[in-house]
């Protein structure tokens, strides 16, 4: 069994996952929409149950 999280997602990570562009991740940010990102530093991160969780809620 693996006791690790799973690694925060880079904005490209997420954007494969969602097949959306990263400018659209950028938009939804400043528009404070989308899946929740932290700044670490000057790079954003998601956690990756935080995006999933965020797609089902938002899922057609």
């Amino acid at each position: 069994m693996n006791d690790q999280p799973e690694p925060m997602w880079t904005i490209e990570d997420v954007s494969r996952y969602l097949r959306i562009p990263v400018e659209t991740l950028y938009q939804w940010r400043r528009k404070k929409q989308g899946p929740l990102a932290c700044k670490m530093g000057k790079h954003l991160r998601y956690d990756p149950a935080g995006v999933r969780d965020w797609f089902t809620a938002h899922a057609a």
